[in-house]
């Protein structure tokens, strides 16, 4: 109870300063903001009119690089010219009304936009992002032109329209349509290479694990409406804002809209218990990992409570929750891939394991944080997924880190290692890189916050981040420094003529790493920009983030009290969390740096020692196998599921179908043979069944009335 006194002035501050967000009106002067969901749709259209025509080029590439650069321009000039949260209104789409008890009941979800600065804020990096991907996809995908080049294209035109219609919409139902239209873009795009059964297999794990949080998201909307009479955010901002509802009439339904919301942003953003589909997404080609598994679906779950923010505050436990789960993720996921050796699915688990600390950084009141580590590693990782793509397309599907070493020492390599290392800086939380600043925003506040365990969940995020540096370098020097050689793998792109030698990537490759590099760079710059808006701190991102739904975590007013003592170290936590962060993630660097380069024998003999010992044996084990996570699931539901589904096949194909069904069917039939002698054709044998008939008909006229009569006796007598 003494924590709930302490954290809820917080909540209850953030509750009163939502009052103060502008409120969205409706603006026709920005109509021609539609075209930023609608070009990506037309480049759908325009890719299928491409397979129809059996076209075998890159014009499916072109269409839609270009179609994603004008809604890109099309974003840059909207936020230009933003004043103020706007509705865009674009059609009319569902408009329901009826009686209910003597009341009036309308559903309202219009086909509209909601523009506030955290929708321009996602937009600008998912248009520009999504627009480098799709250039250096042209490239990368060069080897399936003619068979399946038209198909990914159109697959990623969709994700980018409905990724448009997740972020802008201007209702919870418009939200959800988006939300499924990723979904069904990433099972699209997951299975991609869908005669390879590895890939089949994860796009349908991707899905399925998916519907459980669609199906929270999905209750969640319903109890909104329920409560509240409405989807729509500017409505729905409003109530909650005012005085037009009552917590304590909607009882344990109003508590329960955090929580399903909550399960749907886990599902879609990969955290405990419903992370394990994003490792095995890794099927799909480098693109998609970059595309939809760094920078746009997977932060689709923190868009969610971010824009959600004053609802997620409805019940007190719900943030503290959410913290929770995304600091053990983010240890979890990190420890995974400290063991593992494919490099895609060390990025995987790196992603994860970042998303983890986006999810600390909504619950302990840090939106802010939160939003700035969605900017800042939706560059940084990005990088890396595209330089691990090169790879892979240079060495014939190679990723296998100890089978490749001295790439930056290769000709036409050195663009591809060199932004590695940058974005490896990123997302170790060096000094001085943009990964260090977000971060660092969310680990001081774990510090500052007062409630359920926050400052042990600062301690778990801070040796997080030493693990990150460890595993991020590991990969680093292990590929691109140390002596050249390499062991091709098996895949064909299309340039083998090249034979066993990788081939450098080309212009499209290396143009887009050094953009996005470059602005994983620039991505610490908003940090150190002025705020315009009174209240706000923290920059560029702060800015943004105060002006809409997902307030500025913990403004000062805010903190009162209860947050001046707070320290780490003697020193205030976001002063001291410079030297903690900074220097626990130089001391990770320095030891991959020793364990994979300097001596890397000494990597091998220390897993040696750790396997050799019955008491240690159980930890290297663990973490290559990923904590058995998998494997539990198969024990506990998969196995279950299987053996009750086969039963209940049993139960239907014997007892239902051949019992009953078959069974009521055979009676007749067999009817039909005990009378069938009786059809012979034989004169003499219809005669004596006539006789017979005669004879049992005279014997029941003379012995029915005295059975009858006896009957009756026997009744009477009974009674």
């Amino acid at each position: 109870m003494m924590l709930l006194n302490q954290i809820m002035p917080m909540i209850l501050a953030q509750a009163e300063h939502a009052q103060h967000v502008n409120v969205a009106r409706l603006n026709d002067q920005f109509s021609w903001a539609s075209m930023i969901l609608w070009l990506p749709a037309l480049s759908t259209l325009l890719c299928g009119l491409c397979a129809a025509l059996k076209i075998k080029n890159k014009l499916p590439a072109w269409i839609t690089v270009a179609s994603l650069g004008t809604s890109f321009v099309l974003t840059l000039l909207l936020y230009i010219n933003y004043s103020g949260p706007t509705i865009v209104h674009i059609f009319d789409w569902l408009n329901l009304g009826w009686t209910s008890n003597s009341q009036s009941v309308n559903f309202i979800a219009n086909f509209s936009l909601y523009v506030d600065s955290l929708t321009l804020l996602w937009m600008l990096f998912v248009t520009g992002l999504g627009t480098l991907i799709a250039l250096y996809a042209s490239e990368y995908m060069e080897s399936d032109v003619g068979k399946g080049y038209t198909r990914f294209f159109a697959g990623v035109s969709i994700f980018l329209f409905a990724m448009t219609a997740l972020v802008m919409g201007d209702n919870l139902v418009m939200l959800y349509l988006g939300w499924e239209g990723v979904g069904f873009a990433s099972y699209w795009l997951i299975g991609y290479y869908y005669t390879r059964p590895s890939a089949v297999a994860a796009a349908k794990k991707a899905f399925i694990v998916n519907r459980i949080g669609d199906l929270g998201l999905a209750l969640g909307i319903y109890l909104i409406w329920h409560n509240f009479g409405t989807v729509e955010y500017s409505v729905l901002f409003e109530i909650l804002n005012g005085d037009g509802y009552s917590q304590q009439a909607g009882g344990w339904s109003i508590h329960a809209i955090p929580y399903l919301l909550m399960l749907g942003a886990f599902g879609k953003s990969a955290q405990i218990p419903l992370f394990v589909w994003l490792p095995d997404a890794m099927e799909g080609p480098t693109p998609v990992s970059a595309l939809i598994h760094a920078a746009t679906m997977v932060t689709a779950g923190v868009y969610l409570l971010a824009r959600m923010y004053p609802v997620m505050l409805l019940d007190q436990y719900a943030l503290p929750i959410v913290a929770w789960v995304g600091g053990l993720t983010a240890l979890l996921a990190a420890t995974i891939a400290m063991a593992q050796h494919d490099i895609k699915r060390i990025f995987a688990y790196s992603t994860i394991s970042q998303l983890g600390y986006m999810f600390l950084g909504l619950g302990v009141l840090t939106s802010f944080g939160a939003a700035y580590h969605v900017f800042t590693h939706a560059f940084f990782k990005a990088v890396l997924f595209l330089t691990a793509g090169a790879v892979m397309h240079g060495f014939a599907g190679q990723l296998d880190l100890r089978k490749i070493s001295g790439l930056r020492n290769m000709p036409g390599w050195r663009i591809v290692s060199y932004t590695m290392l940058i974005a490896c800086f990123c997302l170790a939380g060096f000094p001085g890189t943009s990964g260090f600043f977000s971060k660092d925003a969310i680990l001081a506040q774990a510090f500052v916050t007062p409630g359920y365990g926050f400052r042990i969940l600062g301690w778990i995020a801070i040796i997080t981040a030493g693990l990150t540096a460890y595993y991020t370098f590991r990969v680093w020097f292990r590929i691109c420094a140390g002596p050249v050689q390499f062991e091709m793998g098996d895949e064909h792109h299309g340039d083998d003529h090249h034979g066993n030698q990788p081939h450098a990537p080309r212009f499209a490759i290396n143009f887009v790493l050094i953009v996005i590099t470059i602005g994983a760079v620039l991505a610490a710059v908003p940090f150190f920009m002025a705020n315009t808006t009174e209240g706000a701190h923290g920059g560029w991102v702060a800015e943004m983030i105060y002006d809409s739904s997902a307030i500025h975590g913990l403004p000062h007013q805010a903190a009162g009290a209860e947050t001046q003592h707070a320290t780490l170290l003697g020193m205030d936590p976001h002063t001291a969390m410079y030297f903690v962060s900074g220097g626990i993630g130089i001391f990770g660097i320095l030891i991959a740096l020793y364990l994979h380069l300097i001596n890397r024998k000494a990597a091998d003999s220390l897993k040696n020692a750790l396997l050799g010992n019955s008491l240690t044996r159980w930890l290297p084990t663990a973490m290559e196998n990923k904590w058995y996570v998998d494997e539990i699931y198969h024990a506990i539901i998969r196995a279950p599921l299987w053996i009750i589904g086969h039963a209940l096949n049993l139960f239907d194909l014997w007892f239902v179908d051949r019992g009953i069904v078959d069974g009521i069917a055979r009676i007749p039939k067999l009817l039909g043979k005990v009378f069938q002698p009786l059809q012979n054709g034989i004169l003499q044998s219809y005669g004596v069944s006539m006789a017979g008939g005669a004879g049992l008909i005279a014997v029941l006229v003379i012995v029915m009335p005295d059975l009858m009569q006896w009957l009756g006796n026997l009744l009477g007598g009974g009674g």
